[in-house]
């Protein structure tokens, strides 16, 4: 032994480690040889020492080889590598708690609705898999003609991502959304009616406005009512329509949401899933446009009342 080398047996005894486990560590490039021997033996510098010690306290972390020489080759830091690390572990953990719910609500029940519960449950056990069928299935079905933004805002509240830490209930709920887009003529859902009403950005962010002070309002536990939710949807249709907003338009513009509010029983159980799915995190769109209808009627008196009536 020299004061600049060691041998692959001195590393073992001076580390612990078994000689087997350092020779690999050196075939895999872990530890660079410094020198031969005359013999033609590995002979480690001093950096071999720390790289050792690194090594066994990310092994004891349970770090792959491979990640570990991405570290010590320099391709990546030890920062990055806590930070993809963590993420696995956080991807792990989603995959774990989503397997104990689907269990728990498979463990709630009996006979034919376990049946039922587990067919379901099979469709959601791949998330980045189950996110991207709802997401495609929204692209799909929604106006080409919506502006960009509007479109990723309408994709983002009807395909919610999975959650993280799902109840069971939730994660049932995550499921049945997807046979509900599977089945045969489901309605899509729009945000208007008309063609004429597709009249750009501005359309469109009046509308977002109109749906922003209804969330607010039915987070307030508020009844429908003249407001600014009203305001605002009424001047987007009429802008829409270049009329005005006056009470003979407002009572043509409740006799058409009224018939139109008349959704597909699906649809309305949809948005009651996202509901389930998200905790309540995404407005249920049955229930603004109930909401605002309701309070459109309010607004312009018993000349809505009538309409709606007749309309009926």
């Amino acid at each position: 032994m020299t004061h600049d080398t060691w041998s692959i047996g001195e590393l073992a005894a001076g580390t612990g480690v078994p000689v087997k486990t350092l020779r690999y560590y050196s075939d895999s490039g872990l530890l660079p040889v410094a020198v031969r021997s005359p013999g033609g033996h590995r002979r480690y510098g001093p950096e071999a020492w720390e790289r050792i010690r690194l090594i066994r306290r990310l092994r004891a972390l349970d770090t792959p080889i491979a990640a570990i020489t991405q570290v010590v080759t320099g391709e990546c830091t030890l920062a990055d590598l806590v930070a993809t690390e963590l993420e696995a572990v956080q991807e792990r953990l989603t995959a774990l708690r989503w397997r104990e719910a689907t269990l728990r609500s498979l463990d709630d029940c009996t006979g034919e609705e376990r049946l039922r519960r587990l067919e379901l449950l099979s469709r959601v056990q791949r998330l980045p898999q189950a996110h991207r069928t709802l997401t495609d299935h929204w692209y799909r079905e929604l106006s080409a003609a919506m502006p960009e933004r509007r479109l990723d805002i309408m994709i983002a509240m009807l395909a919610p991502a999975p959650p993280q830490d799902p109840s069971p209930a939730a994660a049932l709920a995550y499921a049945e959304l997807h046979l509900l887009i599977a089945t045969p003529g489901f309605t899509r859902w729009t945000q208007d009616h008309d063609q004429e009403m597709r009249d750009g950005p501005a359309f469109y962010a009046e509308i977002d406005e109109a749906a922003a002070l209804t969330s607010a309002a039915l987070a307030q536990g508020l009844a429908p009512g003249a407001g600014d939710a009203v305001d605002a949807f009424v001047s987007a249709h009429a802008r829409a329509r270049r009329e005005s907003d006056t009470p003979a338009f407002r009572a043509r513009l409740h006799a058409l949401v009224s018939r139109s509010s008349g959704f597909d029983p699906r649809l309305e159980r949809y948005w009651a899933l996202v509901g389930t799915a998200t905790g309540g995190r995404v407005l249920n769109m049955t229930v603004a446009h109930r909401w605002l209808t309701d309070g459109l009627s309010i607004s312009i008196g018993g000349n809505a009342q009538g309409t709606s009536g007749s309309s009926g």
